[in-house]
């Protein structure tokens, strides 16, 4: 069964840290740094959504290496990215892919995939990522939205996911490095059964030899993460 965002009061979405996440995945202190640096808002590919989400992605960046004293790669977790809401477009408009079944969202960033599988009907739903701020604003996000996300800090990507019958994977392919380990891990998760999705919004590195697409969207982003105001995001699985 759907679950109705609106019966979720913004207010409520943020209560203790405690309620957001198991605590060896989601620190207190970063679930305040989030809720400090982010305001809750519809990303405009799934305006059924409210995500807490950084304005600019700049001053979120600076924000986020001034807390750690030290670089910190870009903060990822903190928008939704072309990907990511175009899987989460799909199970909402397809919530048969994914309800009543396990899902494993990997390299979750802020989680909107997770999120709109478990909206979708999906159940359990885990959402990985090596970053802990990532996993803090999955929690939120989760929570924020009424549904159920087990957040898993940890780099998962030399498994395959076992116990999960669906793997998504959202804008993963930014770099050769993280695009071969990625495709390993999806090709070991199909091998065993898994259904695997890949939203991609025309990365350079993806092999789309090795994928079919299933669907396509038009998802609006913002000129200052991508230079460009639309991005043509294609849901794949593989061949």
């Amino acid at each position: 069964m759907t679950a109705v965002v609106d019966a979720v009061d913004p207010a409520d979405a943020v209560g203790p840290a405690d309620a957001v996440g198991p605590a060896d995945a989601v620190d207190p202190a970063d679930v305040a740094f989030i809720r400090a640096t982010t305001v809750l808002a519809s990303p405009p590919g799934v305006p059924e959504l409210r995500l807490y989400l950084g304005g600019d992605v700049t001053g979120v960046w600076e924000r986020t290496e001034a807390r750690a004293g030290l670089e910190q790669p870009p903060p990822f977790w903190a928008f939704a990215w072309a990907g990511g809401q175009a899987l989460a477009r799909y199970l909402l408009d397809h919530p048969a892919t994914v309800a009543g079944r396990a899902v494993l969202d990997i390299a979750c960033g802020g989680g909107v995939a997770a999120v709109a599988a478990a909206l979708a009907g999906a159940t359990p739903v885990m959402a990985s990522d090596i970053d802990r701020l990532a996993v803090g604003a999955t929690a939120l996000n989760a929570r924020a939205n009424g549904v159920s996300v087990t957040p898993v800090l940890a780099d998962v990507l030399d498994g395959d996911g076992a116990g999960a019958e669906v793997v998504l994977a959202g804008d993963v392919c930014y770099s050769r490095e993280m695009t071969a380990r990625v495709v390993g891990f999806l090709d070991r998760a199909m091998a065993r059964g898994a259904t695997v999705l890949l939203g991609d919004p025309g990365r350079a590195y993806l092999p789309i030899d090795r994928f079919v697409a299933v669907a396509s969207y038009e998802i609006p982003v913002s000129r200052d993460l991508e230079s460009v105001e639309i991005k043509r995001t294609t849901i794949w699985r593989p061949a």
